[in-house]
């Protein structure tokens, strides 16, 4: 299966130069022979917000909004599967920093995923996500998705990977320089593949570091972008790979887990 991360430059607020751009780092990643393709967290809107208010004019609803639409649509007539960081307002008028799935004919919209670990000033505008962390069918794949600060968290990709993904997609805006180091560890203490999708420049002040990320079951690092530019990277992953969680004739990372003894 090949996998792929879109690494760009969104602009604040400006949701169509963004699905504009977007689309043609999507189209080439597809022509490349992606079949799995993974955008930055937010996308669409950018991040550095300044109020609510302004969350609220780009946010848009989970699966009726232009978003989710606009992901539809290309993946329907490119026959990819995409995972894209986006602003969702619920019927309630509640903000989530989310990730929409969506997929070629016959899947359509797929599912989404709210972001659990909100990042600094996130917790002021955004809610904690309320839907567990997810595993999709795709394609071939299980495909579990997290967001940026969730991977500081180790519980989350073991959760997915608990829960049989193959892979893990991680849409990100991503600020602080660790990320791109620890997650080949996520991947290897889980046996998965692990796509990191960044985005780069600077909104407000806040700069970001790009250095997307596609790693392996055996930590090795596939691919990554630079610091500063767009760019995308497709990569052949075995899936096989990722679904022997045996290190030697002995020992499997899952089952042997003992997790009667990791309560406090």
């Amino acid at each position: 299966m090949k996998i792929a991360y879109v690494q760009m430059e969104p602009v604040l607020l400006e949701p169509e130069l963004n699905y504009s751009r977007a689309e043609e780092l999507i189209r080439e990643a597809a022509d490349k022979g992606a079949e799995l393709v993974v955008l930055p967290e937010l996308f669409d809107t950018g991040y550095n917000f300044r109020s609510k208010a302004e969350i609220e004019e780009v946010a848009g609803e989970i699966p009726d909004g232009s978003t989710t639409r606009f992901l539809m649509e290309l993946s329907n007539e490119l026959d990819v599967f995409i995972v894209a960081g986006t602003a969702e307002k619920d019927e309630g008028g509640r903000l989530y920093n989310s990730a929409v799935v969506t997929g070629p004919i016959g899947s359509g919209y797929i599912g989404k995923y709210r972001k659990v670990h909100l990042f600094n000033r996130e917790k002021l505008f955004f809610e904690p996500g309320n839907l567990g962390f997810r595993v999709f069918n795709i394609g071939i794949a299980k495909v579990g998705v997290m967001i940026c600060f969730d991977w500081f968290f180790p519980e989350s990709a073991r959760t997915l990977a608990l829960k049989g993904a193959d892979i893990i997609a991680h849409p990100s805006n991503l600020v602080m320089p660790y990320a791109p180091m620890a997650m080949p560890i996520r991947a290897l203490e889980n046996r998965v593949y692990t796509v990191t999708a960044n985005r780069i420049g600077e909104e407000r002040g806040l700069r970001f570091i790009g250095k997307s990320t596609i790693a392996s079951p055996k930590a090795e690092v596939l691919a990554m972008g630079s610091e500063d530019g767009e760019e995308v990277a497709v990569v052949d992953v075995d899936l096989g790979l990722a679904r022997d969680k045996h290190i030697n004739d002995l020992n499997d990372i899952l089952r042997d887990r003992r997790p009667e003894f990791y309560s406090l």
